[in-house]
């Protein structure tokens, strides 16, 4: 394992490269999010960066509705709600990295 120090966009990083591991870039941690506070949950379908946050807590949403927007290789994709519902957590933030399967928000 190899640790490099990295700065994105004056943000800096602490990440931990297992040698021989997948040839993917690696992706900082987001930071612990708390364990949502709804049953449904709103995942990453890939990795990226939070982009943007449409949603907020208390919002009511219907499926297909627009959550959260990541940003993957230049592309802005969104991440919709799979259900209606109301917004109980927001679990990330604009410019957080993330990982596909990744907890960005819940529904209750």
């Amino acid at each position: 394992m190899k640790n490099y120090t990295i700065t994105v966009n004056g943000n800096v990083y602490d990440v931990t490269v297992e040698e021989g591991a997948s040839t993917g870039a690696p992706v900082a941690a987001a930071p612990a999010a708390s364990a949502g506070a709804g049953s449904v949950k709103i995942e990453a379908g890939a990795a990226g960066k939070v982009f943007k946050v449409e949603a907020s807590v208390g919002q009511a949403v219907k499926a297909g509705d627009t959550v959260v927007v990541l940003e993957a290789m230049k592309m802005e994709i969104p991440v919709v709600a799979p259900s209606e519902g109301t917004v109980a957590s927001i679990d990330c933030a604009v410019g957080d990295a993330v990982e596909a399967g990744a907890l960005l928000a819940t529904l209750k």
